[in-house]
């Protein structure tokens, strides 16, 4: 069981209930340590590096409770405490059970345009098998089991941080000081130091979940996968540049509207003789459960569902927004033009048809659960690193000098004399005026062209792993499942209808076979 001493302090008193978005913001009050610019904050729901952005998750945490919301957001929860949670919680009986999770996730990414990637339901992925799957984890398998009746009945929001600081890729058991490893063992649990990247978001969760990514490092022959809260003594948070603080101290939110509320602030989370009990560890021991633990746990396709529905919302963000601003500045007269945007609607039209097919051709798993189908969320993690790419280049080469020819702040229209200057040289197409077209620019701008956006690209680009790693995963599984030998197969039937001689298939005559 989970002690109570190492349960969120803040956490509601009705525990049939998730929280709400103020009930959130509380929680983040609990003396955690969170380090930027050289000082430690004192409070991230306040600070201007974290107070939008927090806001922007207590909005999605407040959607639960909404009646115009709840049918689409919410279920009952399986733990028998009568309460209610986001559906991303549970673990799913069949495809119509994983379409409605499928649209449960759509819409708390609609409420933040796809731009926040990190939220409750990505980490929810994991936590909804810890139930049905609980005896993967052995000896920890009753931590397991609380832990997902624990996560469920709060909607909790966790970090997860898995990889280790590139120090020596090359020599790792020469940072041995470096990893997470396990100082001592004491009486209730582990004495653990060490550090983990990236953790994403984690100055905003209630909790972080650390494990292993893959391979040996050489350290100990033993690994070890847990959760703890943020406020635990030992954590640190250690924090990089705010792109909301920058943005709320040199422009406006006309001028940054993503960047000024929606940045998922990265981490390096360090441990410091952190404590963890015994309730908190889901494994100890023999390196290969956490070497294969993204295929043998259920997590991989659960990630990349959420993954793969937020992409694709993110998408019907920039197909909108791309039509508009061609609209606003004529650009959606020229053929070229109708040419790649066509091109960016099908590359939205591919990605929401892998979400389709990963909830409704589910893979069949254990005591009659369903995952989400493991063919789509490979071609996802595969495809969508270049996709993303390939949109950001579309962008700038037909929106083009447009993107950059703006002026330095929405304090520009309160001059009269500036003012009716860009009315006459800035103003847009088919009716748009200029502030309405410059409006649509900056929003494509911080999409597309500013820190933030290419930190966007970067988090796109590498969100499933190496570049490398993700499309040899796919020949890997083809070749586990047996789909790889079909489609050899298929090629050797062909191969058997003929030889040099000719048609060996009856079916098909020779040349020297007389007509009959």
């Amino acid at each position: 069981m989970i002690h109570d001493n190492h349960r969120l302090s803040s956490a509601p008193a009705a525990t049939d209930r998730p929280f709400t978005g103020e009930g959130y913001l509380r929680s983040l009050q609990d003396d955690r340590c969170v380090y930027l610019n050289g000082e430690r904050v004192e409070d991230v729901t306040e600070h201007p590096a974290f107070r939008q952005a927090a806001r922007s998750v207590a909005v999605l945490y407040d959607a639960l409770h909404d009646p115009a919301q709840q049918s689409v957001l919410t279920c009952p929860t399986d733990t028998g405490n009568g309460g209610f949670t986001h559906r991303s919680f549970l673990h799913c009986a069949d495809a119509g059970q994983l379409i409605a999770q499928q649209k449960a996730i759509a819409a708390w990414s609609r409420l933040n345009y796809g731009w926040m990637g990190r939220t409750p339901d990505y980490k929810a992925s994991f936590m909804n098998t810890l139930g049905i799957n609980a005896s993967y984890y052995g000896p920890f398998a009753d931590n397991a089991r609380d832990w997902y009746r624990c996560a469920q009945e709060q909607a909790l929001f966790l970090s997860h941080a898995i990889a280790n600081p590139p120090v020596d890729r090359a020599h790792p058991e020469q940072a041995s000081d470096v990893y997470i490893h396990v100082d001592e063992e004491v009486d209730g649990g582990l004495i653990i130091s060490g550090a983990k990247v990236v953790a994403t978001s984690a100055a905003l969760t209630q909790y972080a979940f650390v494990s292993h990514h893959a391979g040996i490092t050489g350290i100990n022959s033993k690994s070890v996968m847990f959760l703890v809260p943020m406020n635990t003594p030992g954590v640190k948070v250690i924090c990089r540049s705010s792109y909301e603080w920058q943005s709320a101290s040199t422009t406006t939110p006309f001028d940054a509207p993503l960047s000024s509320r929606f940045d998922e602030n990265d981490a390096i989370l360090v441990f410091d003789r952190v404590f963890v009990p015994w309730s908190a560890v889901l494994h100890y021991g023999h390196q290969g459960l956490s070497e294969h633990f993204a295929t043998d746990s259920g997590i991989l396709q659960g990630t990349c569902f959420q993954a793969c529905i937020r992409f694709s919302v993110k998408l019907d963000f920039f197909v909108g927004l791309l039509t508009k601003v061609l609209h606003a500045t004529s650009g959606d007269a020229f053929r070229g033009n109708q040419v790649l945007l066509g091109e960016v609607i099908a590359l939205r039209h591919m990605f929401w048809s892998l979400a389709n097919t990963m909830a409704s051709e589910p893979d069949r798993w254990l005591d009659g659960a369903v995952l989400p189908n493991l063919h789509a969320a490979l071609a996802y993690r595969a495809m969508s690193p270049d996709a993303y790419g390939r949109v950001k280049e579309i962008i700038n080469k037909i929106v083009a000098s447009a993107l950059i020819y703006l002026p330095s702040s929405a304090k520009d229209f309160a001059n009269p004399e500036i003012d009716a200057y860009l009315a006459r040289y800035v103003r847009g197409s088919n009716g748009t005026g200029h502030r309405e077209r410059i409006k649509l620019l900056k929003l494509l701008w911080d999409a597309v062209g500013t820190e933030f956006a290419g930190r966007h690209e970067l988090y796109e680009r590498n969100y499933a792993g190496n570049h490398e790693e993700i499309k040899l995963h796919l020949q890997l599984m083809a070749k586990q499942d047996g789909s790889l030998s079909v489609m050899t197969q298929m090629v050797e039937r062909c191969l058997a209808d003929y030889d040099e001689k000719g048609w060996i298939n009856p079916v098909w005559r020779n040349s020297n076979e007389p007509v009959r």
